[in-house]
């Protein structure tokens, strides 16, 4: 009786041993070396994605003809440029997520896998003894006294070890099964991320061909915008200060004489306009105040802008205005850390009055906003706009590389992204850039009331 009940199980042991270490060896192979092989896995995994991602020429050519149909006027060409640019930020902020989403993923799986490597030591001594006393069946009763006494002993220990085991196995399984559960997410997030790419991919070339359309209509050659290019270069290599540069440009290059020129005009013709609106064209503009792509001056003085204008890229706040740089001062604008090539658009409708490198700021681009009001963004690796262009608020201004660079105003953080440096001014003074960002309904509120 004893002897047929020792016997099943040992044969149970058996079994279970050889099931078991079979499941190891099928799902857990060589995890502490896979661990090592992960390391980076997730950014060099993103970064096979982004070149793997290319237009084909026929799809260039698609696009290109696209464009080419297009009504060869400015507001035509404006509003396809915002439409497209808006559409662009909508990919990129969900190519962020799912990068996000994707690295947590990937420290998950590499969690479970942890475990499962940690428990397969502990799993593979219990299962190599059952297997070993599997293949040495217990004796018979009847045989002698001693091998009695061992069948008894083997048997409580079995006894105490296999519910144990099963204990073991319930959680091997649970943890196998979130594993296979996280690969299924991954696969499922590199798709979407994949064709958020594409779709990011098609906008950025539409962009670049809509910006060529936009320079064509600009009227100036080439040989007059590298005058007035080596002019402002000049001009920005021997100013100290923002103040200077912005003096020194307004005085002497003519494009940014005629921005100034031009927003002084612009706020002139807007009081006469304010005078002769009606009821009803007033409402419609103050629900809708940058609904004309068609506009040539700021489609309200930035004073009443409070409220409205869109941060001009997707990112992360690293550092507020006033806030303490570490150097015994406060930072006078905003700082944003980006993706790796994201697109930047303009806050504000504006005439552009410098666009390239100045001292620490890197690439340096001044919008002229009227009312003696400044916007400056720093810290892009390409800048498509030309200084006396007037841009709209949503306009593609230029594009953030693929690391940090050192910028004037902004606060050391232990991020390498791309980081923009958003500047306001009002008669050469920095200010709180705060108010004017479309998410604070205070501040409308109050322009409103």
């Amino acid at each position: 009786m004893f002897s047929g009940q020792g016997s099943s199980k040992w044969l149970f042991a058996n079994r279970l041993g050889q099931v078991l270490c079979l499941s190891l060896a099928l799902l857990v192979p060589s995890y502490a070396q896979e661990l090592v092989e992960q390391r980076d896995r997730t950014a060099l995994e993103l970064r096979q994605l982004q070149e793997e991602i290319a237009l084909s020429e026929q799809r260039k050519q698609e696009l290109a003809a696209e464009i080419s149909q297009l009504a060869k006027d400015r507001e035509t060409v404006n509003r396809n440029l915002i439409e497209t640019s808006s559409n662009a930020r909508r990919l990129e902020k969900r190519v962020s997520k799912a990068e996000a989403r994707l690295s947590q993923l990937r420290k998950e799986q590499d969690q479970v896998r942890g475990y499962l490597n940690n428990k397969k030591a502990l799993l593979a001594e219990v299962l190599g003894a059952l297997q070993r006393m599997g293949r040495k069946p217990p004796p018979a009763l009847l045989v002698t006294p001693e091998d009695a006494l061992s069948s008894v002993r083997s048997a409580i220990l079995l006894g105490s070890v296999i519910p144990e085991v099963r204990a073991e196995t319930r959680v091997l399984i649970g943890q196998l099964q979130e594993l296979v559960r996280i690969s299924d997410d991954i696969d499922l997030q590199r798709t979407a991320l994949r064709n958020d790419l594409e779709g990011l991919a098609q906008d950025q070339e539409r962009l670049n061909l809509l910006l060529a359309e936009k320079r064509k209509l600009a009227g100036k050659t080439q040989a007059e915008l590298a005058a007035e290019s080596a002019r402002a270069a000049e001009l920005a290599a021997k100013a100290t200060s923002l103040n200077d540069l912005i003096s020194d440009l307004e005085a002497e290059i003519e494009s940014a004489r005629e921005a100034a020129e031009a927003a002084r005009l612009a706020e002139i013709e807007r009081k006469k306009r304010e005078e002769s609106r009606t009821a009803a064209v007033r409402k419609f503009e103050e629900n809708n105040p940058f609904s004309d792509p068609g506009r040539i001056a700021p489609a309200l003085p930035f004073s009443e802008a409070k409220g409205l204008l869109p941060l001009p890229a997707e990112g992360e706040t690293v550092a507020q205005f006033g806030q303490d740089d570490g150097a015994g001062d406060q930072t006078s604008g905003l700082s944003l850390a980006t993706r790796e090539n994201a697109r930047i658009s303009s806050p504000a409708d504006g005439w552009i009055v410098y666009a390239g490198p100045f001292r620490s700021y890197g690439q340096l681009l001044i919008i002229n906003a009227g009312q003696g009001y400044h916007v400056v963004l720093a810290g892009m690796e390409k800048i498509n706009v030309q200084p006396g262009q007037f841009v709209l608020v949503g306009e593609p201004l230029g594009v953030m590389g693929s690391q940090r660079i050192a910028s004037a105003g902004v606060v050391d953080v232990s991020t390498t992204k791309p980081i923009l440096y958003v500047e306001f001014r009002k008669d050469g003074k920095s200010i709180d850039p705060a108010p004017w960002w479309s998410g604070n309904k205070s501040e409308r509120a109050t322009n409103g009331s």
